[in-house]
C-alpha cells in the first residue's frame, strides 16, 4: 500500500479537508484502541494514517497563512 500523496489533500474543499483531518484523527484513536486491546492486525496503518493526518495539517496550515497575508495588487 503506497502513501498518499500531497496532491490529493489539496484538491480537497475546505469542508471536505476538515472532514479528512477528523476523520484521521479518529482512525488514530481507533488504531490505538486495537493496539491497546491486542486486536491490531494493521500495525502499517500507523504510519500510513499520521502521514496523511501530517499532509492534511500542513494543507490547512497553508491555507490559513494564505488567507491571512493580504494579497498585492
Amino acid at each position: 500500500m503506497a502513501l498518499p500523496k500531497i496532491a490529493d489533500a489539496r484538491a480537497l474543499k475546505d469542508e471536505e479537508l476538515s472532514e479528512a483531518i477528523i476523520a484521521a484523527k479518529k482512525k488514530l484513536f481507533d488504531l490505538r484502541f486495537q493496539q491497546a486491546t491486542r486486536r491490531l492486525e494493521t500495525p502499517h496503518e500507523f504510519k500510513h494514517t499520521r502521514h496523511r493526518l501530517a499532509q492534511l495539517l500542513t494543507v490547512e496550515g497553508e491555507r490559513q497563512s494564505k488567507a491571512a497575508t493580504p494579497e498585492e495588487a
